[in-house]
């Protein structure tokens, strides 16, 4: 299993940013996908989930209205879309595959993580 996540970087608050996970190793189409962010001295917390079909999926209260996950199975990859950025959405960001095509039941792989700056 891999999770390539990419679309990182420097952007002033108000700014947009588009995260991205390749995935590979698995059957894409049939897992959940989850993306989380950790703070420098900050426990890691979630940010988004989608179930493996894209149906349904859900955000973090702090991002809600703001970030907006999906997924492309033909592509093998999940997205995260990040509107009206603030400086406290500066982290590093890691997707995660789910046990399950439900995102109630856990991760079992994690990427490597890409840095987001919001810059004031």
């Amino acid at each position: 299993v891999q999770l390539q996540a990419s679309g990182g970087g420097l952007v002033q608050a108000g700014g947009s940013l588009r995260l991205s996970c390749a995935a590979s190793g698995f059957t894409f189409g049939n897992y959940a996908m989850g993306w989380y962010r950790q703070a420098p001295g900050k426990e890691r917390e979630f940010v988004a989930r989608i179930t493996n079909n894209g149906i349904t999926y859900s955000t973090a209260e702090r991002v809600w209205g703001r970030f907006t996950i999906s997924r492309d199975n033909a592509e093998n990859t999940v997205y995260l879309q990040m509107n009206s950025l603030k400086p406290e959405d500066t982290a590093v960001y890691y997707c995660a595959k789910g046990r399950t095509g439900s995102y109630y039941d856990g991760y079992d792989y994690w990427g490597q993580g890409t840095l987001v700056t919001v810059s004031s």
